[in-house]
C-alpha cells in the first residue's frame, strides 16, 4: 500500500469498500503454483487475508509479508499469523533499506504482490529500484508473480477525480495530476522494465474485469462513496479541507449514469488487471 505520511488504512474500512480484491485472487493464486516447501514474500500484504492463505498451502515453507501501513500490519499480526506466516512494517519501495534487512538476498523462492504495486511504484523515481531489489530478494531461478492496475484502470474515476479536482477543487492540470495516487503501466511497459531488470518474462497478460463495488453503507464507508473516500484519499488531501466534500460530491454526481446498471442499479468499475510471471535467471 502507499507509503504516505497519513496512514488511511484499516481492514474494517477495507472491507467496506473493497473486500472483493482479495478475493478474486483465482487467476494469479493459480500462476504462484505454491508449493509445499516455497518460501514466499508477500510485497504489500495488506491486512494479511491473503498472505495467510497463501502459508496454509506452504505449511513446511515460511511466508513473510510486507506493508508500509501500521494499521494493516498491526491487524495481520493480531488475527493471521502462524508459525510458518509472519508480518513486518516496510517501504515496499525500499526493500532493502532497514537495518535487519530481514529481506535478505537470494532467500527466497518466490515473490507475490497482489493489488498492491499500483501504490507502491506511483513515485517514478523509485520504480526501478523495486524491480531490481525484488530480482535481489529472489533465489536463482526463483519467480515474481503479481496482479496490479493496469493501463486504463479505473478510468472513468480517474477522470471524474481529475475533472473534480480542476472545477470544485480550484487546483491546476499538473496539480491534479500529480495528486493521483496510482501508476497502471501497459503491458508493454513491464515487459521492458522486468527485463530490464534481469527477469526472463514467462507471462505478462492484461484483463479487463468490470467489478461489482460493495452495497452503500450507512456510515458512508461502503459503495462508491466508501472507495472513493480510501482508494482515492490523495486526490481529496490535494486540496483545502473545506473542499474535500465539495470534490467527493462532484466525483460521485459525475460517476453516477456511468456505473449504475439500469436493470438492478448495482454499482460497476472497469477494473484492468496486469498480471506478470517473471523468473530470475
Amino acid at each position: 500500500m502507499p507509503t504516505s505520511n497519513q496512514d488511511h488504512w484499516t481492514s474494517a474500512k477495507y472491507q467496506s469498500a473493497a473486500s472483493f480484491v482479495p478475493q478474486l485472487t483465482t487467476t494469479v493464486l493459480s500462476y504462484l503454483d505454491i508449493r509445499p516447501t516455497d518460501r514466499i514474500l508477500d510485497i504489500g500484504c495488506g491486512d494479511g487475508q491473503l498472505t495467510s492463505k497463501i502459508a496454509q498451502a506452504a505449511p513446511e515453507g515460511q511466508v513473510l509479508g510486507l506493508d508500509a501501513s501500521h494499521s494493516f500490519i498491526a491487524t495481520a499480526n493480531q488475527s493471521h499469523s502462524s508459525p510458518n506466516c509472519s508480518y513486518r512494517l516496510q517501504d515496499c519501495t525500499a526493500l532493502s533499506a532497514s537495518s535487519s534487512d530481514a529481506v535478505g538476498e537470494g532467500s527466497w523462492d518466490k515473490v507475490f504482490s497482489n493489488a498492491a504495486l499500483h501504490w507502491i511504484l506511483r513515485p517514478p523515481g523509485t520504480r526501478t529500484n523495486v524491480f531490481h531489489e525484488i530480482h535481489r530478494a529472489l533465489r536463482p531461478g526463483g519467480f515474481f508473480v503479481f496482479e496490479m492496475g493496469g493501463k486504463g484502470n479505473v478510468a472513468e474515476i480517474h477522470a471524474a477525480f481529475t475533472a473534480a479536482l480542476l472545477h470544485a477543487g480550484g487546483l491546476s492540470i499538473q496539480e491534479a495530476r500529480e495528486a493521483c495516487p496510482w501508476f497502471f503501466p501497459s503491458v508493454e511497459w513491464m515487459r521492458k522494465t522486468l527485463e530490464g531488470a534481469g527477469f526472463e518474462l514467462v507471462k505478462c497478460e492484461s484483463e479487463y474485469r468490470p467489478t461489482k463495488l460493495n452495497p452503500e453503507t450507512a456510515d458512508g464507508s461502503g459503495g462508491i462513496e466508501g472507495w472513493l473516500r480510501l482508494m482515492g484519499a490523495r486526490f481529496l488531501e490535494a486540496v483545502d479541507g473545506g473542499k474535500r466534500e465539495g470534490v467527493l460530491k462532484e466525483v460521485c454526481d459525475v460517476l453516477e449514469s456511468v456505473i449504475t446498471r439500469e436493470e438492478d442499479g448495482s454499482r460497476w468499475i472497469g477494473y484492468v488487471r496486469l498480471r506478470a510471471v517473471a523468473r530470475k535467471k
